[in-house]
């Protein structure tokens, strides 16, 4: 009787208490699943990536299902499952993880737990913390020049030596979810220095804040140091997280869908409150226009961290979904496509 007590209500919280004993299997590519007792509820078919755009019609794949959120009840029934011909997958990535959103379960690690720099994928953190501490996405920020005093790029320069728009200006008020579009699609460090100072009161009040919800969410691998993801000069070894635990942000931040509403859109265009300044952005992540079943993604890159990148994608059967990260790697895109194919070749939910 003592077993069965102990099964029921221990086995559903194996997947968040083997995080922290990821470290013994650091040598190891693959986290074995977490089994729960749930009834087999779905299709476990596979169908093939055909390459085509994420789109927003509604019109099929995994926009025909309502992934925000799953339904909880009918998730955590499916667990992901190596098949009989599971292969192995090798990426000349820094490291790499993915896991299944609703179980936690790890199905690709590789340096999983890497402490590194991750540049812009920061911004998924500063996402979270704005649509959590502003009620009101439209209420205005007046930008300042603390928030235009960041390198890389900002809005209206999609890159660091490039502009081909409008520019932020010092006094602009503009509308928080402007902002926060702005830091999603453009990957702006102005938005994202913004935002912060808007919600935290100050770039280290807002830190602050960073560090403390990475805390609150059992991250082990994590310390911020900028709204941004830009490091600091003389202090950029305070500036790290690891591929696992930015896929467990980004699982989390599937609990707000207009995060994801704007991370799988093409481009857009935002205006400050009187109109005045006009804003066109552009989306950094070139998957959108070559994978099929995407949920969306971000990019990353700083000299340091190297080029990175996270996409959500569902399931063939459009009702699971995973994170995938790559950290420092020169060929995140075809790497990204390979991974998220392997992962759905490799693996069932039953």
């Amino acid at each position: 009787m003592l077993n069965v007590i102990f099964s029921i209500l221990i086995i559903p919280f194996l997947p968040v208490f083997m995080y922290g004993n990821l470290t013994a299997i650091a040598d190891q590519s693959i986290m074995s699943p977490t089994p729960v007792t749930e009834t087999v509820l779905g299709d476990t078919s596979q169908k093939t990536n055909d390459g085509n755009l994420c789109t927003n019609d509604g019109s099929q794949g995994f926009q025909s299902h309502n992934l925000f959120p799953l339904d909880q009840s009918e998730a955590t029934a499916f667990v992901p499952t190596r098949k009989d011909d599971y292969a192995d997958i090798t990426l000349w990535a820094g490291s790499t993880a993915v896991i299944d959103v609703d179980s936690e379960t790890l199905l690709e690690y590789s340096n999983g737990r890497k402490k590194t720099q991750i540049a812009s994928l920061t911004k998924i953190m500063t996402a979270i913390l704005t649509v959590e501490n502003v009620k009101n996405l439209d209420e205005e920020v007046t930008i300042t020049p603390t928030a235009l005093n960041v390198d890389g790029t900002t809005v209206g320069c999609p890159t660091s030596i490039f502009c081909n728009g409008q520019k932020l200006v010092n006094g602009e008020k503009i509308s928080v979810r402007s902002l926060l579009t702005a830091m999603l699609l453009d990957s702006a460090n102005d938005a994202a220095t913004a935002l912060g100072i808007h919600v935290g009161g100050s770039k280290q009040g807002f830190v602050d804040m960073m560090n403390a919800k990475a805390k609150s969410l059992g991250l082990k691998d994590s310390h911020f140091c900028t709204p941004s993801g830009l490091e600091i000069d003389g202090e950029e070894n305070q500036c790290y997280s690891s591929a696992y635990d930015i896929a467990r942000i980004a699982a989390y931040s599937l609990n707000y869908e207009l995060i994801w509403d704007i991370m799988r859109t093409k481009d857009a265009t935002v205006s400050s409150i009187d109109e005045k300044y006009v804003h066109v952005l552009k989306n950094t992540d070139m998957l959108l226009e070559q994978m099929s079943d995407c949920l969306g993604g971000k990019t990353g890159f700083t000299p340091l961290a190297g080029k990175s990148l996270l996409l959500a994608a569902a399931s063939p059967t459009g009702k699971h979904r995973i994170i995938a990260v790559i950290l420092n790697d020169e060929n995140r895109w075809t790497d990204m496509k390979k991974l998220v194919a392997w992962t759905f070749d490799n693996y069932e939910w039953k």
